[in-house]
C-alpha cells in the first residue's frame, strides 16, 4: 500500500499500521481521539494530552531528540512526524527503523487534509470525517462571529529574554488572521524572529502564549508596565495544535474578543 504524506513524498506500507510510534503532540492527540490509543507504542515527553498518555506509553524523547534504539525495539510499523517540530536528519535515521509519514501544516485547510489523510493510512475513515466535520462546523460558526470585529494589530510572544514572536507562514499566524488579529510581523522570511520591546510597542495588543516559553499572569503586568498595548495571557495548544482540538479552538478564540 502507498500513501502520499504532505511532503509529498511515499510511505509504502505493506499493512495497515498497528504499532506507532507518535512524535508530534497535537497528533498524538488525534491519533487517540481517531481510536488509536491501544496502538501509540511510543510518544514523546511533550505528548501531554490526554494527561494519562505518557504512563501507559514509552517515552522516547523530545520532538528534536530521541532515543534511536528505544524507538527500534518498539517495532513500530509507522513513524508520524512533522516538518516543523521534527527535524530532515530525524526522519532520515528513522526511515532505517520503519516507514515515516509526515505532515506540513501552516492552514487550517491543511490540517483537516492531515486529519483525512491519517484516516485513510489507518482504514478509519468515517472516524476522521467525524472529526473534519466537528471542525468545519465550529469553524464555519466562528467565521459569521467575528466578521465584524475590527482588525486589531497584534503581536504573538512565544519567548522571552530574549523575546521572540511568530511570524508569517505558520499555523499561528493563520489563526490569527482567522480572529482578525494583524500580526505586526510582515516579513515573510522570519518565522520566529527575535523582537525588541520597541517593536513590541508598535502592537494594539501582545499575545503571551502558555507555550513553548511559559508565560504566566505575571509576565502581564511585568509587560503592561514597559508598553501601553492591552496585553493578554493566551493558551498556546488554542493556537499552535493543529489536530483535533481544533474541534474546541473556536469555543476558545470567542473568549478572547
Amino acid at each position: 500500500m502507498e500513501f502520499i504524506d504532505q511532503l509529498h513524498r511515499i510511505v509504502t506500507l505493506t499493512k495497515t499500521p498497528s504499532r506507532i510510534v507518535s512524535l508530534v503532540p497535537s497528533q498524538t492527540e488525534l491519533l487517540v481521539d481517531l481510536g488509536l490509543r491501544k496502538n501509540i507504542v511510543g510518544v514523546t515527553k511533550f505528548c501531554v494530552h490526554p494527561e494519562d498518555l505518557r504512563a501507559e506509553k514509552t517515552i522516547v524523547g523530545g520532538t528534536k531528540q530521541v532515543n534511536y534504539n528505544k524507538i527500534k525495539s518498539l517495532k513500530p510499523d509507522i513513524i508520524i512526524c512533522n516538518k516543523e517540530e521534527n527535524t530532515e536528519e530525524m526522519v532520515l535515521q528513522l526511515e532505517s527503523i520503519a516507514p515515516v509519514w509526515v505532515s506540513d501544516i501552516a492552514t487550517i485547510p491543511e490540517s483537516i487534509e492531515m486529519i483525512k489523510r491519517l484516516g485513510e493510512v489507518f482504514k478509519i475513515t468515517e472516524k476522521s470525517s467525524q472529526i473534519v466535520s466537528k471542525i468545519e462546523l465550529e469553524w464555519e460558526d466562528f467565521n459569521e462571529y467575528v466578521k465584524d470585529f475590527p482588525p486589531k494589530k497584534v503581536q504573538y510572544l512565544i519567548w522571552k529574554d530574549p523575546y521572540m514572536a511568530v511570524g508569517k507562514k505558520t499555523f499561528i499566524d493563520a489563526l490569527l488572521g482567522l480572529n482578525n488579529f494583524e500580526n505586526i510581523i510582515t516579513d515573510e522570511k522570519s518565522r520566529y524572529p527575535e523582537v525588541t520591546l520597541e517593536e513590541i510597542k508598535t502592537a494594539e495588543m501582545v499575545l503571551l502564549s502558555t507555550e513553548p516559553y511559559p508565560f504566566k499572569d505575571g509576565h502581564i503586568l511585568e509587560l503592561q508596565n514597559k508598553i501601553d498595548a492591552e496585553v493578554k495571557l493566551v493558551d498556546g495548544e488554542y493556537f499552535s495544535w493543529y489536530g483535533s482540538r481544533l474541534v474546541k479552538a473556536f469555543g476558545y478564540f470567542k473568549t478572547l474578543h
